[in-house]
């Protein structure tokens, strides 16, 4: 097996030794691969990640060039390489392989362990790093990336000091934490397990200094206090609390022999529902919405709630971009993610606001008899429980902006994340709400996608696969239907697929036209609304991509 660094200097390493890989260009695209390993990559998309917006004309060539040479150089160390798909060059890899993939699943795992067995995940986890990611390359793309990736290891880092603190450990962690203190000043999680490591090691007064400068600074930088959980760490401090002793002691017998109950955790909710298959395209958009995390949740507290509101028509994959995208950030946010799906557009039955809090405040650990039943004391509840929390909230499928703006936290630790075939103007406006406008997906895409969930037949019927695409106007759910439509006939051929769904189309256009029913605005429409009135859960409103989902 060939196993592939991106955290520090770009390298391979195969059972022989160091494998050479060429220039830092050629890494460059090795780089792109990696990070996405076993999704296509369209030449147009490899460009940016190595040059930027502004490639170079002669880029397709000089890409064709770096990828047959790196092709070589795998292919003669035995690991994968890269190949041509219909959607872009692929490198099929196992994830366990590249250092980032290998990284964020042993921090998954961590996280979800009891601490005997975290420790040595985390150890594992953090040894991983070498330095700063793809040390000496540049390009916009591969900076964001590193971005992203440095602050998943600092809240990595964090999530491991709460460990050591609780076996004890708090001497070890004295140098480590002191110098991250210094190069994140303003992170109010980060400067408490300092507070409560320098009181552990006899330093009140040290701790109590620690306090006084961080609040200084942020009242001078950002006009406010520090958030509930440091004050009440400074309180404790200050009264020498006992509790103290047993927030970061070890889970074993104290000197007196007695096993310390260990403080109460915060609940953190889990509630995003199961990544889309086949995700396929959208790679502007994810990169969109990774430069917005990347500025939201800083090494320090956030200046402010990112609202972020993915727009488009019904069927254009707003809830797959927004659940697919959460899923790669999750270590960003590690006090949980909250999701509802709001049903705005269900004339009968769109969740009420004040419902939605009370499903967030049970899932946060607020018991049942203490949630507020008035409607403003319920959502001054929940930013209470969200103060100084970093959670992701995903609001699906808003109607407007007075179902969301209850739904909104107070302080600037999290991320809201709203899909809506409305533009939410209102967000915008008062709330200062990014807004990421989907297209349809492109004819490449849009093949792609019936090549992951239809198979060969895709590969085999190039022509049928592409006027299926066209058929369902590059819709993602029509593409999904008709995909699963396809399947179900295992012994036809694509083309007669097609052209069952065009005979469907036609009979629908004449029937339409004997009952007076003004025609179709086009082809797409008529052809899309075939494919997805084939199931009774499905109907078209408009003619080409309003789609409404029926109880």
């Amino acid at each position: 097996m060939v196993r592939f660094q991106l955290l520090g200097h770009v390298s391979a390493l195969s059972e022989r030794g160091p494998v050479l890989l060429g220039s830092a260009r050629q890494l460059m695209v090795l780089a792109a691969l990696l990070v996405e390993p076993g999704v296509p990559v369209s030449l147009d998309s490899l460009a940016e990640r190595v040059w930027g917006a502004a490639p170079p004309r002669s880029a397709r060539q000089t890409l064709h060039s770096y990828i047959s040479r790196l092709r070589s150089v795998l292919d003669a160390a035995g690991g994968p390489t890269p190949a041509r798909r219909p959607g872009g060059y692929v490198l099929d890899v196992d994830a366990a392989a590249v250092d980032i993939h290998h990284f964020r699943a042993l921090v998954a795992q961590a996280r979800s362990a009891d601490d005997g067995c975290a420790a040595p995940l985390w150890d594992d986890a953090m040894a991983l790093w070498k330095g700063r990611p793809f040390a000496d390359l540049d390009s916009p793309w591969l900076h964001s990336v590193a971005v992203t990736l440095e602050a998943e290891r600092q809240a990595a880092t964090l999530d491991h000091n709460d460990l050591l603190l609780r076996r004890g450990e708090h001497g070890r962690l004295l140098p480590e934490v002191t110098a991250a203190a210094e190069r994140h000043p303003l992170d109010e999680r980060l400067v408490g397990q300092l507070m409560l490591v320098l009181y552990r090691c006899g330093r009140q007064a040290d701790a109590l200094e620690r306090y006084r400068r961080l609040r200084e600074r942020l009242v001078d930088e950002l006009g406010s206090d520090p958030g509930p959980e440091l004050r009440g760490l400074h309180q404790c401090i200050l009264r020498h609390d006992p509790a103290l002793a047993l927030r970061a002691a070890a889970r074993g017998p104290d000197p007196g022999g007695q096993v310390p109950d260990a403080a109460p955790a915060r609940p953190r909710p889990a509630q995003l529902p199961m990544d889309v298959a086949g995700f396929t395209g959208r790679d502007r958009d994810l990169r969109r919405l990774d430069r917005l995390v990347s500025g939201s949740v800083p090494d320090g507290p956030a200046r402010r709630v990112v609202i972020t509101a993915i727009g488009g028509a019904a069927g254009v994959g707003k809830t797959a971009l927004a659940v697919h995208w959460a899923h790669r950030v999750v270590d960003r946010f590690p006090d949980g993610q909250l999701y509802v799906n709001l049903r705005g557009y269900d004339p009968e039955q769109p969740v009420r606001p004040a419902d939605a809090l009370a499903r967030f405040l049970t899932a946060l650990g607020v018991p049942r008899h203490d949630i507020p039943l008035d409607d403003d004391e319920l959502a001054a509840r929940y930013r209470s429980e969200l103060a100084g929390r970093r959670m992701l909230i995903v609001l699906d499928n808003a109607g407007s902006v007075a179902q969301v703006r209850p739904l909104l936290p107070g302080s600037g630790s999290s991320m809201v994340l709203v899909t809506s075939r409305d533009s939410l103007a209102g967000l915008v406006a008062v709330h200062g709400a990014r807004q990421v406008g989907l297209d349809l997906l492109s004819i490449a895409e849009a093949v792609d996608l019936l090549r992951r969930l239809v198979g060969d037949r895709v590969v085999t019927e190039p022509a049928a696969a592409a006027t299926l695409a066209e058929q369902c106007a590059r819709l993602p759910l029509a593409l999904r239907v008709a995909a699963e439509l396809a399947m179900s006939r295992p012994d036809r051929s694509l083309a007669e697929v097609v052209a069952e769904l065009a005979d469907r189309s036609r009979h629908r256009v004449s029937v339409a036209r004997t009952a007076g029913t003004p025609r179709s605005t086009g082809a797409h429409g008529a052809a899309s609304s075939s494919v997805l009135r084939s199931y009774p859960w499905a109907r078209i409103r408009s003619p080409r991509c309003s789609l409404t989902t029926l109880r």
